[in-house]
């Protein structure tokens, strides 16, 4: 019986990423190894000043600035794999689910499912709920999907009065927020509710349900993140 391939190791996994987002993006590549080489004559320079020039000193910040340029330039390879991968999948149906699906913070509760699906078009409503208050995150471009933001909006006003409510819309040019900007966007909402109450209100809006709209398939961003942790 023939033996089944084995499925590839984690640093062979990041590899393929990484040699895909140098294809993709050459950019990348650049802005690495200038991450690496500023966090290596860094320690370079910490050695010397610190160290009088002698020879341990230089050699133990060297090898301290080698290492956390090697982490340096695998964390911003990592975030432009990451940016490579979202816009492979910018315009799809399900493209702020599958962002929604990654890590989230664990201030923040949110589903890959939308509240909201226009049938035809496709366009969805997603909700995520934290410190903020809730966000309702538009996927789509009619001049549908800003009625469906205000019905979603009464929706939560009924359900949590008093909560704030932000509307975003996801787009691909200057019109809305780009996919991969999208986390960053809605970290940096000015908080408005304590971690008690957003257990509150997501408990009440959960009780609103959520419909089902497939993920696109592209370039799973998670490979070069960490898992989504669990609340």
């Amino acid at each position: 019986m023939a033996k089944k391939d084995k499925a590839p190791g984690r640093l062979k996994q990041l590899l393929q990423v990484y040699k895909l987002t140098a294809k993709n993006d050459p950019t990348s590549v650049w802005i690495a190894l200038l991450g690496f080489l500023l966090a290596t004559g860094g320690g370079l320079l910490v050695g010397f000043l610190l160290g009088g020039g002698e020879a341990w000193s230089l050699t133990i910040w060297t090898i301290s600035g080698v290492v956390s340029g090697v982490l340096i330039a695998m964390i911003l390879m990592s975030k432009r794999a990451e940016r490579n991968a979202y816009q492979q999948i910018e315009g799809q149906a399900g493209a702020v689910g599958a962002v929604l699906d990654t890590q989230i913070k664990r201030s923040w509760r949110a589903s890959s499912v939308p509240v909201s699906v226009n049938p035809k078009s496709r366009e969805a409503i997603y909700r995520m709920i934290g410190p903020a208050g809730v966000v309702l995150i538009a996927e789509g471009s009619s001049a549908r999907v800003q009625q469906m933001l205000q019905d979603e909006t009464r929706k939560v006003n009924r359900a949590a009065p008093g909560v704030k409510v932000h509307q975003l819309k996801v787009a691909t040019d200057d019109t809305g927020v780009r996919l991969y900007e999208l986390l960053k966007t809605v970290y940096k909402l000015g908080k408005t509710l304590k971690r008690a109450e957003v257990a509150v209100v997501a408990n009440r809006l959960d009780a609103l349900g959520g419909l089902s709209i497939p993920i696109p398939k592209g370039i799973d961003p998670t490979k070069v993140r960490a898992p989504k942790r669990k609340f």
